[in-house]
């Protein structure tokens, strides 16, 4: 048996492997400043595309300073808390989203202590919850700029919904994937069906929080269903990620509703001074 050789074999390969292991770990720690700062050129071209105003890579940060004048964050109250909203992770926003939706179908089951520890939890975990909001000021009027997260068919789903100065009407939408499918799922991000979302509304005329409906085309098309104020028609196919798109919608809009009702409430507080 040709033991040094084996020896020597292996120490060849231990040898390339760290140095390899070596090459890759340099590598990406310098490629980590420019990763990041591709994540927020991305994120930020998004948050812009929302109220109509395209951007380069280039420029983007630039059009960001003009047109976004105000960055806050909000608790689940709808009031001004420390923190920026561009730095808020929303995943883990949506998270503590899930954890309440499952905590209050907890409450509605149990009794006694364990409703109590699940009421307690349900109070801990809505405290926690940071909600990122935007304001763009352009010469056309003033909008309010809203993340939202979700779950499509294969994995995450994501986007920004500006509302106009009414805090009700949709101004403009955009969305996108990591991976639905294509030419179904993946047109969530086509302008043939963000477009449709302009100019719908988050309340009724009773002043409820109805959110946008999806609905199926054909004979369940928004139309058909009579529902042109909050509705829009999901993508043929894509049902599953429609609505998933659906739920993302209702489940975050949802929570700025204190803070919507509570700008209404002021918008009109003010007409009636002024009148």
């Amino acid at each position: 048996m040709n033991t040094q050789g084996n020896l020597y074999t292996f120490m060849y390969a231990s040898i390339m492997v760290i140095v390899v292991a070596a090459i890759l770990s340099f590598t990406a720690i310098n490629l980590q400043p420019l990763q990041e700062k591709n994540v927020r050129i991305e994120k930020i071209q998004s948050i812009l595309a929302s109220v109509g105003i395209e951007s380069t890579v280039e420029n983007a940060e630039g059009l960001y300073d003009k047109y976004i004048v105000e960055d806050k964050v909000l608790n689940a109250e709808g009031e001004k808390i420390e923190g920026k909203g561009f730095d808020v992770k929303l995943k883990p926003q949506v998270d503590k989203m899930f954890e309440i939706k499952a905590l209050r179908s907890l409450i509605a089951k149990v009794s006694g202590a364990d409703k109590k520890e699940a009421e307690d939890k349900l109070a801990e975990v809505t405290n926690e919850r940071q909600l990122p909001i935007f304001k763009c000021k352009k010469d056309d009027g003033e909008y309010v700029i809203i993340p939202v997260r979700g779950k499509g068919l294969w994995g995450p789903i994501w986007g920004y919904v500006s509302l106009e100065s009414d805090f009700n009407t949709i101004y403009g939408a955009i969305f996108d994937h990591k991976g639905e499918t294509p030419g179904l799922g993946a047109d969530i991000n086509a302008s043939w069906f963000e477009e449709p979302f302009k100019g719908k509304k988050l309340f009724g005329t009773n002043g409820s929080f109805e959110g946008i409906k999806v609905y199926k085309g054909g004979k369940g098309s928004a139309a058909n269903a009579g529902d042109l104020v909050h509705g829009v028609d999901a993508i043929s196919g894509g049902t599953i990620t429609s609505m998933g798109l659906y739920d993302m919608l209702q489940d975050c809009l949802s929570a700025y509703e204190p803070f919507l009702k509570a700008q209404k409430e002021s918008e009109v507080e003010l007409e009636i001074k002024t009148n």
